[in-house]
């Protein structure tokens, strides 16, 4: 894709006639001056905005690397292979063509042409709605021949909509990007729209789009499955995980007990269970609501979190982690909501904690508000939040959270926090109880 940011007009349309100028035919040799052969080609003008390429190198030399300066460029082996490029847009392209032998030695040669003739301008308009400050209308104004066209903006594509009205719901700023599509060859403009405020109506108008009530007679195998076994689990734990009887469904909610197996504080002690959604369910942006109560003791570490659905393949802390709630059963009555990301994970997550008394005795909701601004944790009601992740300039290390996510559900033993200060063996059995899981999005 040819991609060019703007905040007003695509491209001038320059008033010369069209001319070539060859800034250099001939490639020096990065790795031996002395190499036997040498880049060149030549270009001619099928019309204004067609250029023909022919590959005229002389000399010995294994592979070809094209680049025409318009985003479009081939890697071959073909020495007769030939080009016919299309440009729409008025300008100066730097053409080279990148020659490499057997014996790794390279050679290149550079050439401009000019382009005075556009076939295709891209512009668009874009005004925010005055009685409603997160409203933004949006006009194709692109003049020329094309295809088709596109709006890009947040997570939505919308097609061959002259003019459309697009919803930002929260402050900050957004691309809008418009694509237009000549053939196979796309080209696009951006510009940046400002809201200035949080839409009030946003988060009470999210729609509930999946839930488990734990209603049913056993855990919903279409909506679960149990990680099994031992090994620390990355954190020393000492609980063997079972997809046995250490979860059950009972008067309407699910129950994830820790039992003792033996008094030996050692791997394999004590058996729990572990649930997640992967490979069921999982989401990116929304508000996600679990009602829970916590079991109580030292040693006891229960917690409600998600993972990045890509895990298996970009590995953890890559993927990102949100931890909803966390609580260590030797420090009652706080909970804790923390993100790991490359950038900080480990003892270095970003997390806050809040107090709790009656966490241990009563159900209490554990939730998270995600968009693509902002994480924000809380108990109960927005009212109450625990925490607020909102890196100010997003990166890949700090920001894996635009991607769909799962959840887990489990209650360890011991471990490296939960185990800090040793277990109390005679507080076994013990079980998070949770009502409910709810997600809730905004339904284009």
């Amino acid at each position: 894709m040819k991609t060019f940011t703007k905040t007003n007009l695509f491209i001038k349309i320059p008033l010369i006639s069209l001319f070539i100028t060859t800034l250099t035919s001939f490639g020096g040799c990065d790795n031996n001056n002395d190499a036997d052969f040498k880049a060149d080609f030549t270009y001619t003008f099928n019309d204004e905005n067609h250029v023909a390429y022919v590959n005229t190198s002389e000399g010995e030399y294994y592979s070809m690397i094209w680049n025409f300066g318009n985003g479009d460029g081939d890697t071959t082996t073909n020495k007769k292979k030939s080009y016919d490029i299309y440009y729409p847009i008025a300008g100066d392209y730097e053409v080279s063509l990148h020659l490499t032998d057997y014996n790794g030695n390279n050679t290149s040669s550079n050439k401009a042409i000019t382009i005075a003739n556009t076939e295709i301008q891209l512009s668009f308009t874009l005004e925010i709605t005055p009685d409603n400050p997160n409203y933004v209308n949006l006009i194709n104004t692109t003049t020329g021949q094309y295809d088709s066209f596109s709006w890009h903006f947040r997570d939505e594509l919308i097609e061959n909509e002259m003019e459309y009205t697009a919803y930002f719901p929260l402050e900050g700023n957004y691309p809008i990007e418009l694509v237009v599509m000549i053939g196979s060859d796309s080209f696009s403009l951006i510009q940046i729209v400002n809201i200035l405020q949080d839409d009030p109506d946003y988060i009470p108008n999210l729609t509930l789009v999946w839930s488990d009530e734990f209603d049913g007679t056993s855990v919903n195998s279409n909506n679960w499955i149990f990680d099994t076994g031992s090994g620390g689990w990355g954190n020393q734990e000492l609980q063997n995980y079972t997809n046995g009887n250490n979860a059950e469904v009972v008067d309407g909610n699910l129950v994830i007990t820790a039992r003792k197996i033996n008094d030996n504080t050692t791997v394999g002690s004590y058996t729990s269970a572990r649930m997640v959604s992967q490979g069921k369910h999982d989401f990116k942006y929304g508000k996600m609501e679990i009602r829970a109560k916590l079991p109580s003791g030292r040693g006891i570490w229960p917690a409600i979190w998600m993972l990045g659905s890509d895990i298996n393949s970009i590995g953890w802390p890559a993927c990102g982690e949100i931890d909803i709630m966390e609580y260590v059963g030797y420090e009652p009555d706080v909970v804790h909501s923390t993100v790991h990301t490359t950038s900080g994970n480990g003892g270095t997550g970003s997390g806050s904690s809040l107090s709790l008394p009656t966490c241990e005795e009563e159900f209490h909701v554990y939730g998270l508000l995600w968009t693509e601004k902002k994480l924000v944790f809380y108990v109960d009601d927005l009212e109450n939040i625990v925490h607020t992740y909102s890196p100010v300039v997003k990166t890949d290390e700090n920001w894996p959270f635009d991607k769909p996510a799962f959840f887990i559900l489990n209650v360890a033993v011991g471990g490296t926090w939960g185990g800090l200060q040793g277990i109390d063996n005679t507080i076994f059995p013990q079980s998070m109880e949770v009502d409910y899981v709810r997600v809730y999005q905004e339904v284009k």
